[in-house]
Formats: structure tokens, sequence, C-alpha cells
């Protein structure tokens, strides 16, 4: 008997990842990716690539309206210069999209309630939590909590690398068989991954830790790292 699990699937490393997890664990996958106003849709056809392939379910969802809403950030406001350093607190914080994960996992709770899933996937990993709010372990403990009351059926949310670095979700995917070229992680949507961005960065600096290159091209080559 076959189980169903929604998982927030943006076309990133992390979340590409899950997407694997979540099938090797035996489930149904039902995938589900957002339009909400990001800068560039470039992940999202990475998305809908690797689903069509696999033979995945897929919902890209286009709530670009409450973009008038959460849009001041330099993930969602082309106006605003993109940090282009490693990741941190001091640097990054403009990267924040207000209360991005508290509405992405809301509308994948319904639409798991509605197709009969009990399991909701995202990506939040260790690497997030001293930036992102809603990437720490206190999130996920209190909206698992709502999820359990929220509806007649309980679903449980699951963040598998939530205490994982990139470096080890890296590795665990690599043990997966998975090829990263099949996904896209630069904040920017460019021909290229920047290189530059915290996002590349993070990125470069996990294969850099396995002694492995990178499969994505990247403008000159990427930072060193």
């Amino acid at each position: 008997m076959s189980k169903n699990a929604v998982v927030i699937y943006s076309g990133g490393m992390d979340s590409y990842t899950v997407l694997h997890r979540a099938l090797s664990e035996g489930y149904t996958v039902h995938a589900l990716s957002f339009h909400y106003g990001q800068r560039h849709a470039k992940e999202l056809d990475v998305a809908a690539d690797v689903c069509q392939t696999l033979g995945v379910t897929h919902k890209i969802v286009d709530i670009r309206a409450i973009h008038q809403l959460i849009g001041h950030s330099a993930l969602t406001d082309d106006t605003q210069a993109m940090p282009r350093a490693d990741y941190a607190e001091d640097n990054m914080q403009a990267t924040v999209v207000p209360n991005r994960n508290m509405i992405l996992l809301s509308l994948a709770i319904g639409h798991a309630v509605n197709i009969g899933a009990n399991v909701c996937f995202y990506g939040a990993h260790g690497g997030d939590h001293a930036i992102y709010p809603d990437c720490r372990p206190e999130f996920v403990e209190r909206m698992n909590a709502v999820a359990g009351i929220a509806n007649y059926e309980p679903v449980e949310i699951r963040a598998p690398y939530l205490h994982a670095s990139k470096g080890e979700i890296l590795a665990d995917g690599l043990a997966l068989g998975l090829d990263y070229a099949n996904s896209w992680t630069c904040y920017l949507g460019q021909s290229l991954a920047c290189g530059e961005c915290g996002s590349c960065r993070e990125r470069l600096a996990a294969f850099a830790e396995h002694g492995l290159t990178d499969p994505l091209p990247y403008a000159q080559g990427g930072l060193d790292v």
C-alpha cells in the first residue's frame, strides 16, 4: 500500500535531496512548487523538468498576488542589491522573505489533507538557523503542533535535514546517486550561476568539502571557497 506525501520542492539543492529522500522511503510524492514573486522562475523550470523525468505529480502554484504584502526582500525585489558574501546573519538578513515558510507550509498542509497525505516534507537545514527563523527547530516543532490540530486529519511536518549542514545533505544525496546538475541554487536567474551570492557560495563550499566539482556551470568558474 503506497504512502502519500507532499514535498515542498523549490528546485534547489536541499529540496531536490528531500524529494529523493521521500521517494527512497517509499512515499508516493506530490511535489508542490510556489511562484511567490521571487526574482526569477528558473528554479521552477528545473523542478518541473525533474518531476517530469521522475514521473512525480507536480503542481506549480502561482501566489504572486502576495508579493505586495511580503515583497520587501532581496529575493523578491530586484531593485535591492543581492548580498554577495558567505552566509552570515549580518549580511544575509536582506534575503529573508517574511513568513514565507509558514505561508508555504500552510498551503502544503491544506493540499495534503485534500489528497489524503499525512506527511509534508520541506528542506530546512542546519545552515539556515542563524538567518531564517522559519527554518529553526522551534518553528518546525510549533508548526507541527498546529498541523496536528488545524484539520480533522493531522499532518506531520518533516524536515529531514533540520540539523544537517549543506555538506551532510550533499553526502546523503550522493549516496542516493543524485546528479546535482538537476538543481538550481543561485539567487539570480541568469544563464550561469553567479558563484558570488550566499546560496552559491554555500553550495560550492559543500562540494569542496567533499573534494568534488559542482556540476553546475558558473560565471567565470565561480569563486574560490
